[in-house]
């Protein structure tokens, strides 16, 4: 062969090789600019809390009809798992991410008062699981998680096995509940849990349809971060200027129910592990060791007013 004709031939393969250069990153502009338009991350200050927040533009996934549910759980456009009596005189309601880090302090501070409210009958929650952090960071385990607390729910475990999963809450940057197996052995801490049914329930995604289906409503809702948590409808970040503490609830509880019958509540949670908080009520903020968190201090109190729109519903 010539070396004109060599040189033609490596040149002609270096035209070809550019332009598919060119298109893949064509292709990954164009990947970047929807998950731009979709979700934005924010982080701030409100009262000691760091928030993410998440635009407003997330569509339905399909009919309540076409939607598996767990057990006991609410569908309609704002599906929840819910825990405690249900005649319950008053109501927490709570958005969460199992990745949020703001989320699993909050759920350490709050968790023995919100425990005790509910197993005394005062008391009830409704929990709305989002996938925030995986729009933000990459990864399933927002989805994994959420999809095998209502595994959970069928088998009547769904808080203690929810609180399990905040106590083994990998860093942020890690996507460690994407892993399946990972969960799996979590639930092992759960007295009973792991049985084929659940198992099946987790590693085929049963309920992924609904959890997304609770990540839509809470992108058109005006909330803008996690965890966001409402008593009775009222936002609690914006009571006492978001330094709000687990004494604070009680209170708030105690006046709300005030002439009213508490709830039949049921024997304590199956499965329920002693519950320990890591810090006294009220307690300064603490510090994570994640780039977001040495950015901002965390609080174990519900956050303070939503800042900008955000991609996790905030405290």
């Amino acid at each position: 062969m010539s070396q004109k004709n060599h040189e033609g031939k490596r040149t002609a393969r270096e035209r070809l090789q550019e332009q598919r250069e060119k298109e893949k990153a064509r292709a990954r502009r164009g990947r970047q600019a929807i998950v731009a338009g979709s979700v934005v991350v924010v982080l701030a200050i409100a009262g000691g809390i760091a928030v993410w927040a998440t635009s407003a533009n997330g569509g339905g996934t399909g009919t309540d009809s076409e939607t598996a549910r767990p057990k006991q759980a609410s569908g309609g456009s704002r599906p929840a798992i819910p825990v405690g009596a249900p005649d319950a005189p008053s109501t927490l309601t709570v958005w969460e991410d199992f990745r949020c880090p703001a989320c699993q302090q909050f759920e350490t501070g709050f968790r023995p008062a919100i425990h005790e409210l509910e197993d005394s009958g005062r008391l009830k929650s409704e929990y709305h699981l989002v996938t925030i952090i995986d729009g933000n960071a990459g990864g399933k385990g927002s989805l994994n998680a959420a999809n095998a607390a209502m595994c959970a729910q069928d088998a009547g475990k769904f808080r203690a096995y929810h609180d399990v999963l905040y106590s083994h809450q990998p860093p942020e940057q890690q996507d460690k509940f994407a892993d399946k197996k990972y969960l799996l052995q979590l639930a092992g801490k759960v007295k009973g849990l792991v049985t084929p049914a659940f198992t099946t329930c987790v590693n085929d995604g049963r309920y992924e349809a609904f959890v997304q289906k609770s990540n839509d409503a809470f992108a058109t809702s005006g909330y803008r971060g996690t965890p966001t948590v409402l008593l009775n409808g009222k936002d609690l970040s914006k009571e006492k200027g978001g330094r709000f503490s687990p004494a604070d609830l009680k209170k708030m509880v105690q006046d709300a129910n005030k002439g009213k019958q508490p709830g039949k509540s049921s024997s304590p949670h199956p499965g329920a592990a002693p519950h320990k908080s890591t810090s006294h009520p009220g307690a300064a903020p603490h510090k994570s060791t994640s780039p977001q968190g040495r950015q901002a201090g965390r609080s174990a109190s519900p956050r303070a007013p939503h800042p900008a729109t955000s991609a996790t519903p905030g405290y």
